[in-house]
């Protein structure tokens, strides 16, 4: 029963597996800006009251525990928003593969 979240009159474990996949396919999760992702998908669970299973966030996926009050699309929608604004914010490079490239500046 340690594993689980005691919430009122409810008892729940909630768990899922989220995979992304980068626009295109480009693999550009690697070296600084995996890191980075990282650590922004840290603070967005900390953040969330989102629990992160197993201590591991890797490039592709993460494995989370949630409340039954919050909805999964809602977090996703939360990860991929925040970490690609902020990580096109911080490298460049990211900003011109996927927008400049789109609007042939």
């Amino acid at each position: 029963m340690s594993h689980q979240r005691v919430n009122g009159h409810a008892v729940s474990r909630l768990t899922v597996h989220i995979v992304w996949s980068t626009k295109y396919r480009y693999s550009v999760l690697k070296g600084d800006v995996q890191k980075k992702c990282r650590e922004l998908l840290i603070q967005i669970c900390d953040a969330e009251g989102v629990n992160i299973l197993k201590g591991v966030v890797s490039k592709d996926h993460i494995h989370i525990e949630y409340l039954p009050s919050q909805d999964i699309s809602t977090l996703v929608k939360k990860f991929k928003g925040r970490t690609s604004r902020r990580l096109q914010q911080e490298f460049p490079v990211l900003y011109k593969r996927y927008w400049v490239c789109i609007f042939g500046q």
